[in-house]
């Protein structure tokens, strides 16, 4: 371990201080100044380079009883990060090594050892471990091939396709052999990102026009799977557009994160029964078993060039709260990412 006199003892970290009513905004989040703990037996202190922001973490700003506890007010906040060991009261783990971890949101976290994962800068990229190698890359991996039991040959749509999740999820279904991917986003920009770069067969822009619409348009033949990170008019779109037996793997519903009001859709639910379609909510945290196999085949993907991923960085911990409002609005291309430096 370092000696005492070498280790930091202060730390910025982003602490919610009030919950948001609707869309948040920058008042409701504050950088300060925190202790950092020099790290006990079976810890590890951790200088973090990258933090993770993502749309789950807006449901955890809330007060309500869900999957996970909500933030706490004038406290750090927790989310995915990447970091470099600077001290290591732990076997097996020595400065230097370099972690994933779930104490994001500050720049430096002292954690028990178990908690944390050692990843290779070798293998790939830092930030990396934080999307298309991580949590959202495995959300898509297992959302398409478990939860909506993806077949060869299946047609797919994908809403929020520009993003981490949603552009994994194309690109997967079309190496294993779709027979059709349509993604929605929005902005032509990445409309021509999904085709051009990801290989989308088709995409739109759900801000030009119904999405109803375009879906038909984009889908003569139906579909049989859809991926959704939206909800709403997209979900409602979709149920229209499956076919007999098709599957929804429900991931997200950003545009009703920061609803006031009920969502005016879908209205078409009772098509569900006709279809005899299914519905199934998604957790990622409930296909940690799929990670071996996850990492070895999205990994070889990477390095052949056959999966392509972009993300969106963001420099300094001070501008955290800021990435994440602008994940909010859709600012982002793929994962959005904090990096504080090396």
């Amino acid at each position: 371990m370092s000696s005492p006199e070498d280790l930091p003892t202060t730390g910025r970290e982003w602490h919610l201080v009030s919950r948001p009513e609707g869309f948040p905004v920058p008042e409701n989040f504050a950088l300060r100044e925190g202790p950092v703990a020099a790290p006990a037996e079976g810890e590890i202190l951790v200088r973090n380079l990258h933090l993770s922001v993502d749309p789950y973490m807006r449901g955890r700003m809330n007060d309500v009883k869900s999957y996970v506890p909500p933030f706490k007010l004038d406290e750090p906040m927790t989310g995915g990060a990447v970091g470099i060991v600077v001290a290591s009261g732990a076997e097996g783990f020595a400065p230097g090594d370099h972690v994933l971890h779930d104490l994001g949101w500050r720049e430096f976290a002292t954690l028990k050892a178990r908690h944390a994962t050692k990843i290779s800068p070798e293998l790939a990229p830092l930030s990396s471990y934080l999307g298309v190698l991580g949590m959202p890359g495995l959300t898509a991996y297992a959302g398409l091939l478990e939860v909506a039991s993806f077949r060869k040959g299946d047609a797919v749509f994908v809403s929020g396709a520009a993003g981490a999740v949603g552009s994994e999820v194309g690109q997967i279904a079309r190496l294993k052999g779709a027979s059709r991917v349509i993604g929605s986003a929005g902005s032509d920009e990445k409309v021509r990102l999904l085709t051009e770069e990801y290989g989308f067969d088709t995409a739109f822009n759900y801000k030009s026009a119904p999405v109803t619409e375009q879906l038909k348009e984009a889908a003569p033949n139906g579909i049989d799977v859809y991926f959704d990170n939206v909800g709403g008019d997209h979900l409602e779109a979709a149920i229209s557009a499956l076919n007999v037996h098709g599957r929804v793997a429900v991931c997200g519903m950003i545009s009703q994160y920061n609803a006031t009001e009920p969502p005016a859709a879908p209205r078409n639910l009772a098509m569900v029964i006709g279809k005899r379609l299914r519905l199934q909510g998604l957790l990622v945290m409930d296909h940690a078993d799929l990670m071996p196999k996850f990492f070895e085949e999205v990994s070889a993907w990477i390095r052949s060039g056959e999966l392509q991923y972009r993300e969106t960085v963001v420099e300094g911990v001070e501008y955290a709260a800021d990435a994440f409002l602008g994940l909010l609005k859709g600012e982002n291309t793929g994962k959005m990412i904090v990096s504080l430096g090396d």
